[in-house]
């Protein structure tokens, strides 16, 4: 097999390799949003055990920062699933594996262990 300086693009064997990655943490990521927003939900319904009137300030503060935890958890999760989608995109137009930066095909591993990149990891490290 080439070497992946030489290969410019991927099969359609190998494409349908990465999405099926892309779409099996799309599924697990948008269970996880569903999850937060179940939990967030439940947590507005103060229900009727709220009968100690003196930890109520304490719960009350800690309530805010586990919703604002909640919150953050479910905002990254959101960017991640529209970067799975994204990527999903470029799967269709023919422009996955492909470094934004660089023009060379990404190499399989990273995709793998990051099927949303869109740069390899020598030009991702160069920004820094």
């Amino acid at each position: 097999m080439n070497s992946v300086d030489e290969k410019t693009f991927y099969t359609e064997s190998e494409l349908a390799e990465f999405e099926e990655i892309i779409l099996r943490k799309l599924k697990a990521t948008n269970s996880e949003i569903e999850f937060i927003k179940r939990t967030l939900s439940r947590k507005d319904d103060n229900g009727t055990d709220n009968t100690a009137v003196g930890s109520k300030t304490l719960e009350d503060g800690a309530d805010m920062r586990e919703k604002e935890r909640l919150n953050q958890s479910a905002g990254r999760l959101s960017k991640f699933a529209s970067q799975l989608e994204m990527a999903l995109i470029r799967i269709k137009n023919g422009t996955y594996g492909i470094c934004k930066d660089t023009g060379k095909l990404i190499p399989a591993e990273r995709l793998r262990a990051v099927p949303h990149t869109q740069q390899t990891i020598e030009a991702k490290l160069s920004q820094n």
